[in-house]
């Protein structure tokens, strides 16, 4: 078990750069407005680009990972949030930051797809649900590590748009400092295993049951390696064409998916990731403030993650997104109404009662800690587990960029709470259509398919 807590740390380490890309930016919109010019509309396509990459990686990531492994493309992530982070923080023009956004971008979409899907072919199934729910830890961890060094920045050099270290401005060293963790993923990956169920899918059935053994234990390895070969269709390698079903249509399991994935991004999360900053000070707080409650949030986040840890494997996947989804509704609406009773000042900016501020502080909060103890961690775990061998890697090229496209929907442009509420409220309903009670897989890389739709 420690060779595979290990395996799944390095892993995760993709989840933490997800979590670290995106939180960067929230503190750093008023150094790229006056460093570039921008306009609001090209401050939220500037924003916005990294999921444009993350589009195009999300979508062929699984392909590429049937052709040339998981450890393999994870590596070429690595190299893209390297360059994309160096290049983010010296970009002298628009143009070359949003192409290192777009790199940047491409990883990110790569690791959300690649992170899971190599932690549920690695991991037991009766812990499967737990370690995969890590993914969403590290996004959250790394998310709060960015709001730390962000506010670390701004506060020793004043302001974000100040000089710090070697004359740079601080909201550029806040994307160098991606480069850090970004070699270590690098270097990490160099330690880990490919796919047993890749080597499988590639011939290479010595080399899967030796790692198979390092897993699980040589006493069980070549059951476990019989199991794996069982689940491959025999006519053909995956393809992009096998989430059609027999009748020609897609199938059952991949539309449940795409469900997920949208409903994730519809249910508003991304004010907080991407607009926290900008959010609190428009209802009066100032920058400092602002990037103090951004850490406040995150480690909210991480401490619902772990109670998702404790409960996942016990109660199932579809009860925590149904109290996720009641929950997230009633305190977007709540937030909803704290803002609804700001007023603006001479200036046009917002200005909220201090009862407001409070009320709407305190809901937010609460927001965050019902989506990551549910649909936040919970989609990972689920598209992780739900798709069959033979499809998984087309599944997730199909259903992650579903994901990656709703955010880009609401990223560019800090989106109305109310917005929010409808779609999260809807996907109660939607959890009951999308998330059908699939236990953890009996198999390695296998569901059970007489409880998961098809």
């Amino acid at each position: 078990m420690g060779f595979i807590g290990a395996i799944v740390a390095v892993a995760t380490i993709g989840g933490f750069l997800f979590g670290y890309d995106s939180g960067a930016v929230n503190g750093t919109q008023e150094g790229l407005k006056t460093a570039f010019n921008l306009s609001e509309a090209g401050l939220g396509f500037t924003v916005g680009s990294l999921l444009i990459g993350c589009f195009i990686g999300a979508f062929f990531a699984g392909r590429l990972a049937d052709v040339m492994g998981r450890r393999n493309t994870m590596m070429v992530a690595a190299i893209l949030f390297l360059g994309g982070a160096l290049v983010q923080g010296s970009a002298s023009s628009q143009m070359i930051f949003v192409i290192a956004r777009l790199c940047g971008g491409m990883a990110v979409g790569a690791a959300s797809v690649l992170s899971p899907a190599y932690i549920s072919e690695v991991a037991p199934a009766s812990i499967r649900g737990r370690l995969t729910t890590v993914q969403q830890i590290m996004i959250i961890t790394g998310l709060t590590a960015a709001f730390l060094v962000n506010y670390f920045l701004a506060a020793s050099a004043g302001v974000s748009t100040a000089q710090f270290w070697g004359g740079i401005e601080a909201w550029r060293w806040m994307y160098l400092m991606q480069s850090v963790p970004a070699a270590i993923f690098l270097i990490a990956l160099f330690l880990i295993p490919e796919s047993p169920r890749y080597l499988v899918s590639k011939g290479r059935q010595e080399k899967a049951e030796s790692v198979l053994a390092s897993l699980f234990g040589s006493s069980v390895a070549r059951a476990k390696l019989d199991e794996i070969k069982a689940t491959f269709a025999e006519d053909h390698r995956p393809r992009l064409s096998d989430i059609k079903g027999p009748n020609g249509g897609i199938r059952k399991v991949v539309w449940a998916g795409i469900m997920l994935a949208a409903f994730q991004q519809f249910v508003g999360i991304n004010v907080i990731f991407y607009y926290g900053a900008t959010l609190w000070q428009l209802a009066g707080f100032t920058e400092d403030q602002s990037l103090q409650i951004n850490i406040v949030s995150g480690a909210v986040s991480i401490a619902a993650c772990f109670l998702t840890i404790a409960v996942i494997d016990k109660i199932g996947r579809k009860p925590i997104l149904l109290i996720g989804s009641a929950g997230m509704a009633l305190t977007l609406f709540a937030m909803v109404f704290a803002f609804s009773q700001g007023t603006l000042d001479a200036a046009g900016k917002l200005q909220l009662p201090s009862s407001m501020g409070t009320l709407a502080l305190i809901a937010a909060n609460l927001y965050v800690i019902f989506f990551n103890f549910s649909w936040g961690p919970v989609m990972w775990v689920m598209l992780g587990e739900m798709f069959p061998n033979q499809i998984r890697g087309s599944g997730l090229a199909v259903n992650l960029p579903t994901g990656l496209s709703a955010k880009l929907a609401g990223v560019p442009y800090c989106p109305d709470a109310a917005l929010s509420a409808v779609p999260t409220a809807t996907g109660t309903g939607a959890a009951e259509l999308a998330a059908p009670s699939c236990p953890a897989a009996s198999q390695i890389g296998t569901a059970n398919p007489s409880r998961c739709p098809r």
